[in-house]
């Protein structure tokens, strides 16, 4: 199967929050969209690895993605060598998407620069016919996606892009609330209170999303970094 967009994120419920609006939009559009997770999030502070396994499909199953695979690297430990990056280039080689979106460039959290600059590097050696790679059916072609954007997450960065997600943005919301171990965790929960547990979180994505929306005169959008310059075909196209 190839896909038009995969969103390769370091952790189970970075996709959904950094771009669940995106994915709902384009998988109504009729798009192929696929979900990458690094690791499977058992550094976490709630939940368990299981756990957040059976919420993150709850959430593929909430956007309609054609797949969602966990690549198993190590939670926290994961490293920008060799073997990680033939990982990521095999799962590209694979499923030959047109965009890639991956991790923020820069972030509160470690784990998502470190990935972002991962998931780049992999792109660009996944193009280099002479880094053999195989699957089930034999030598894989290489292939590099046409284009490759960026989260914006915790850490504010001037997006380079917005899309107007609005008619989308519940479905983006339903499918972080699938992370039950996660966001907006009842007060008596036997497990410690987080960061992102607190049900002011919700709250501060939402904001985001609107201060995105306003920017594009909408509702909701999510915003992209590049590390490319964006050339468009029309300037009336623009808002």
């Amino acid at each position: 199967m190839e896909l038009d967009l995969m969103v390769i994120t370091v952790h189970p419920d970075d996709a959904e929050l950094g771009a669940g609006g995106t994915i709902a939009r384009y998988v109504a559009e009729g798009k192929k969209v696929g979900i990458v997770d690094l690791t499977r999030g058992e550094l976490g502070t709630r939940g368990t690895a299981e756990t957040r396994a059976a919420e993150a499909q709850a959430a593929a199953d909430i956007l309609g993605v054609a797949i969602r695979v966990n690549l198993g690297l190590r939670d926290g430990f994961f490293e920008n060598n060799e073997a990680h990056q033939l990982a990521i280039i095999q799962c590209i080689r694979q499923y030959r998407p047109e965009i890639v979106i991956t991790n923020a460039v820069d972030d509160r959290h470690p784990d998502h620069g470190r990935a972002s600059k991962l998931v780049n590097d992999a792109l660009f050696l996944g193009g280099l016919r002479r880094i053999e790679t195989r699957d089930e059916n034999g030598l894989q072609e290489s292939f590099r996606p046409r284009l490759q954007l960026q989260l914006i997450q915790d850490k504010y960065i001037q997006p380079d892009i917005i899309l107007d997600i609005t008619p989308y943005w519940e479905i983006k919301k339903q499918s972080i609330l699938a992370y039950t171990t996660q966001f907006n965790a009842p007060a008596d929960s036997n497990e410690p209170q987080t960061y992102i547990s607190k049900p002011d979180f919700i709250l501060y994505t939402e904001g985001r999303a609107r201060e995105f929306g306003r920017s594009i005169q909408a509702t909701y959008g999510e915003g992209f970094t590049s590390r490319k310059l964006l050339g468009v075909d029309d300037l009336f196209a623009l808002r």
